[in-house]
């Protein structure tokens, strides 16, 4: 982000658009399209080539389901983006059940975090066990669980997760480290309950 693309810039904006400011919005959006793009080619480089759904695709309805948050009270760039990532989750998460049920009439095969690189139709039934899994880690361990979205749908790096949990680089990587652990062992034990 360049300087006149800074942190401290878009937070500005974000705040002034919180308190109803049009202008702060049409200045903020080329920023937010720039950002939201970043993140979502993050994630969708995991994807193979033929996959339904493309990046732009992905940014555009991220993107109008974050423009239409009246409610939020935007209190950093880094809050925006968690948001974001909790989007941009949903909406993975939404086509690769869709998929899923359309191939599979909605049987899940469960597998492991590492194996989960892409959400083409192939693999929407392992993406949907992962977010299964992931929302059982959230309930024992919510931050754990922030860390494993924000990182794995966000496409956050690790220092953009400390910032956003407002908790030290070394703790993410700490939370990321067990997180994974967990939902692996979590994923093989619901496999071989499926298996059984």
């Amino acid at each position: 982000m360049t300087a006149s693309h800074s942190p401290e810039k878009m937070t500005r904006l974000l705040l002034d658009w919180s308190d109803g400011n049009q202008a702060a919005l049409n200045e903020l959006i080329p920023l937010i399209e720039q950002e939201l793009h970043r993140i979502a080619h993050q994630y969708m480089n995991r994807e193979n080539p033929g996959h339904t759904l493309q990046t732009t695709a992905l940014v555009n309805e991220a993107y109008l389901r974050l423009i239409d948050q009246k409610k939020v009270r935007w209190q950093n760039r880094a809050h925006f983006f968690a948001i974001a990532a909790q989007t941009m989750r949903r909406i993975l998460i939404d086509h690769a059940r869709k998929s899923a049920r359309a191939k599979r009439g909605g049987k899940a095969r469960k597998i492991s975090l590492d194996e989960v690189a892409i959400v083409s139709e192939e693999r929407a039934d392992e993406l949907v066990a992962l977010d299964e899994a992931l929302e059982r880690l959230s309930a024992i361990d919510p931050r754990r669980g922030q860390v494993v979205e924000l990182r794995f749908y966000g496409g956050l790096n690790t220092d953009e997760i400390a910032e956003v949990l407002n908790i030290s680089a070394n703790t993410v990587t700490r939370d990321w480290n067990m997180a994974r652990a967990w939902l692996s062992r979590e994923l093989r034990q619901e496999d071989s309950r499926d298996e059984g």
